[in-house]
């Protein structure tokens, strides 16, 4: 079975639900951490040019506002993001179904703020749909480790390739010796690796 790399030109990602309120919730990883992973993911796309949908869920509730580091990396994506009114799958919302699929792109990089719940069912939804997807585990958590472990089983028992922040934005730049591949070192990687 051959490897079929993402690239920054097939690709599209798609950020669910990383709200102040939310990631709060999401104990399986420090808070920190997740956030930062988020972050170098908008920034990475950013930088190769990569479509971006966001989407969050009741955002005047207890979830609270997509983290505002979004709206200066990405500020027409975030202005363009699709609020959900509590629809748990966000696929199931009209909305953001419509954004995803007028990507045009059949490779997408998943990242939900509680991978129990945001990011598992619009993940088995679409490759149900045939898209193929990769969900970064570490740039989304879980109430607890448990929860966090069971879901991620459930997604790669059912097609989705699990990666890690790291791992997905190496996969994506293919080279470190591109402009945009050492743009990504000193922007992205090296801020991150000496926080």
């Amino acid at each position: 079975m051959s490897w079929n790399r993402f690239t920054a030109k097939d690709s599209a990602i798609l950020l669910i639900d990383h709200q102040t309120g939310t990631m709060g919730w999401a104990k399986s990883l420090p808070f920190e951490e997740l956030k930062r992973n988020v972050l170098m993911l908008a920034k990475t796309a950013k930088i190769l040019n990569i479509p971006v949908v966001l989407t969050s869920s009741m955002e005047e509730y207890a979830q609270g506002p997509l983290l505002s580091e979004l709206e200066s990396i990405l500020p027409d994506e975030f202005a363009k993001r699709v609020k959900r009114a509590g629809i748990v799958n966000a696929m199931d919302d009209e909305h953001f179904a419509r954004a995803v699929n007028a990507l045009g792109r059949k490779k997408l990089i998943i990242a939900g703020v509680t991978n129990d719940v945001c990011t598992v069912y619009p993940a088995l939804s679409l490759v149900g749909d045939g898209y193929e997807v990769q969900v970064v585990a570490d740039a989304g958590a879980s109430p607890t480790q448990f929860a966090d472990d069971i879901s991620l089983r459930r997604m790669e028992k059912n097609g989705v390739t699990l990666t890690s922040t790291n791992q997905v934005i190496a996969e994506l730049v293919g080279t470190w010796a591109s402009p945009e591949g050492m743009q990504i070192v000193q922007e992205v990687v090296m801020p991150a690796l000496q926080a």
